[in-house]
């Protein structure tokens, strides 16, 4: 008797962004923002990797300014320090989270439409969902 594939999970969007955060977090642990492990890592958004250097230095112009031509890593670097500081004084378990209410470096969870929270939730877990 052939198998049947089993129906997606349906998840709302707040739903699917909790699994996505806890996954993250996982990943991240104290020490990096979620943005740097997404880019070293090549998941999720693929965090400061998805932006030019140009683009970079734009969004993040106040921590450019100090020192225009720092190297792409040093910049990288500060920026992560960055989100890790604004999590702390947010008191908020991600920088999607800081983002969503910042605005500065990307819109956080905003960015992303459900189709790509459905795609993140497969690739980060495993489990084929859709979110609504």
């Amino acid at each position: 008797m052939p198998q049947t594939a089993s129906k997606p999970e349906t998840l709302s969007r707040s739903g699917a962004i909790d699994i996505l955060r806890d996954e993250l977090i996982k990943l991240a642990g104290d020490e990096a923002s979620i943005c740097k492990v997404a880019a070293e890592k090549n998941i999720f958004c693929r965090g400061l990797h998805r932006f030019s250097d140009v683009e970079l230095r734009h969004r993040f112009d106040w921590i450019n300014a100090k020192n225009p031509s720092m190297p792409r890593a040093e910049m990288e670097e500060m920026v992560d320090r960055w989100q890790l500081a604004r999590q702390e004084v947010d008191n908020l378990p991600t920088a999607c989270d800081v983002q969503q209410r910042e605005h500065d470096g990307c819109r956080g969870w905003d960015d992303f439409t459900n189709e790509d929270l459905s795609r993140f939730c497969l690739e980060l877990t495993g489990r084929t969902v859709v979110v609504n």
